[in-house]
C-alpha cells in the first residue's frame, strides 16, 4: 500500500473563497484525512470574479481569456498560492507530495464540451514549490462526459469508512454549493452521480441584490419569510429536471427572475425551498431510493435547507456531514486531493454513469517543480 501525502484547493460557485484540506491516500479504498482550513475572498475580490463571469461568456475555445480573465487567472492563483503557504506554516508536520488544484470555474457548457476553470498550474508551482495536478475536467469532456461532477469517486472511498447506523446501502451524499449535487453509492458497482440543481447560488444572488450580505447566514433571512409554493412549483417545471442523468449545471443556467417580486425574507425562503425540493427530485433519476443522505457544502449549515430535506425524506435519515464522522467543510478540498493522487496513478476519476463519458476515464495536468 502506497500512500501520498496530498492537498486539496478548492474555490467554488458560491465564491467565497480557497478551501484546503489535506489527507493521505492511496486513491483507491484508503483515506486518512487531515486538518482543513479556509481562507476568505474579500468582498472587493468577490466582486471581480463576478465581473468575470460576464467577460467568459465571451470564451469560446478553452485557452480563451477575453476582457480581465488572463489578470485575474494570476490572481487567483497567486490567492491560492498564499492560502497554500499560510496553511503549511499553520500545519508544519505536513510535508505534501501534491496539490490538487480546482480553480475557479467562470464557465460550463456542457453542451458544447466547454468547461473553464481558471488556474495556472505551473504558476502555483512556481510559488509553492510542489507538483500540481490541474484542469481534472477537460479529459472527461473529450471523452463525451459533462466534465462534472468529480467528487463522487471520493464520495464512494468514504462510504465505506460510515459508521454502522448509516452504512445502509444504497447511500447518497449530497453536496450543496452554490449548484447541488448527488452521489448515489451502491453496495457494488460504480457510483451514480449528477447535479440537482441550484444550491445555494441562487439565494446569495437574492439576499445580495436586495441590498444584504454575500449569503444569508444559517438561514436567519429566510427564517423570518414563508414560502410562496407557487413559485416553488415553476423553479421546478424547469426542463433540466426531467433529463436523464448525467448532467451537469453551470451556475448561470437558473436565476432568480422567478422570485421577483417576492420581499427579502419570503424569497430568501422560498430559494432554500427550491435547493431542498431540487436534490429530492434527484430521486426520479437514481436507481432505487436511498436509504440515508450525508450532506455537506455549505448548504448543510441552513437549517431551513435541511428541515426541508428531512421533512421531504420521510422516514429516510438525513445528516450533515459531521454526524457521519467527516469535515462538510472540507470534504470538496478533500475530493481534489484524492482525485490529484488517482490522476498521478493513471486511475479514473470519472465514469459513464458520473458524467456519462465513454468509458472510466482518468484526466488532469501534472506540472512539476
Amino acid at each position: 500500500m502506497s500512500l501520498i501525502s496530498a492537498l486539496g484547493l478548492m474555490s467554488g460557485t458560491s465564491m467565497d473563497g480557497i478551501d484546503v484540506a489535506a489527507l493521505e491516500t492511496d486513491g483507491e479504498t484508503v483515506v486518512r484525512r487531515g486538518p482543513g482550513g479556509f481562507f476568505a475572498y474579500d468582498d472587493a475580490f468577490r466582486a471581480r470574479i463576478a465581473a468575470g463571469l460576464d467577460d467568459a461568456r465571451l470564451i469560446e475555445r478553452r485557452g480563451d481569456r477575453p476582457g480581465d480573465l488572463a489578470e485575474l487567472e494570476t490572481e487567483i492563483t497567486l490567492r491560492h498560492a498564499d492560502a497554500v503557504k499560510r496553511f503549511l506554516a499553520a500545519n508544519p508536520s505536513l510535508a505534501p507530495e501534491l496539490v490538487g488544484f480546482h480553480g475557479q470555474t467562470v464557465l460550463h457548457r456542457p453542451g458544447e464540451a466547454l468547461t473553464v476553470q481558471l488556474g495556472d498550474g505551473a504558476l502555483l508551482v512556481r510559488e509553492t514549490g510542489i507538483a500540481v495536478v490541474y484542469d481534472m475536467r477537460a479529459n472527461d469532456m473529450a471523452h463525451g462526459g459533462q466534465g462534472a461532477p468529480l467528487v463522487p469517486a471520493y464520495h464512494a472511498a468514504l462510504a465505506a469508512s460510515l459508521p454502522p447506523e448509516l452504512r445502509r446501502f444504497p447511500v447518497c451524499f449530497v453536496n450543496i454549493g452554490g449548484i447541488s449535487n448527488v452521489t448515489f453509492v451502491p453496495e457494488a458497482g460504480d457510483p451514480v452521480a449528477f447535479d440537482s440543481g441550484p444550491g445555494n447560488s441562487l439565494i446569495d444572488q437574492w439576499v445580495a441584490a436586495k441590498g444584504g450580505p454575500a449569503f444569508d447566514e444559517d438561514g436567519r433571512i429566510a427564517a423570518a419569510g414563508e414560502i410562496v409554493p407557487e413559485v416553488v412549483a415553476r423553479y421546478l417545471e424547469a426542463a433540466f429536471f426531467d433529463e436523464p442523468a448525467p448532467k451537469s449545471l453551470d451556475r448561470g443556467d437558473f436565476t432568480t427572475d422567478l422570485a421577483g417580486g417576492l420581499s427579502l425574507p419570503d424569497g430568501a425562503r422560498t430559494l432554500a425551498a427550491v435547493s431542498a425540493a431540487a436534490i429530492l427530485k434527484a430521486r426520479a433519476h437514481m436507481p432505487e431510493p436511498p436509504l440515508a443522505w450525508i450532506v455537506c457544502g455549505g448548504g448543510r449549515k441552513n437549517p431551513l435547507i435541511m428541515a426541508d430535506l428531512r421533512r421531504g425524506a420521510g422516514n429516510v435519515r438525513v445528516v450533515a456531514a459531521e454526524d457521519a464522522g467527516f469535515d462538510g467543510d472540507a470534504m470538496e478540498a478533500e475530493a481534489w486531493a484524492y482525485l490529484a493522487v488517482r490522476s498521478r496513478k493513471g486511475l479514473a476519476l470519472t465514469f459513464p454513469t458520473t458524467t456519462g463519458c465513454d468509458a472510466p476515464v482518468t484526466g488532469g495536468v501534472l506540472a512539476r517543480p
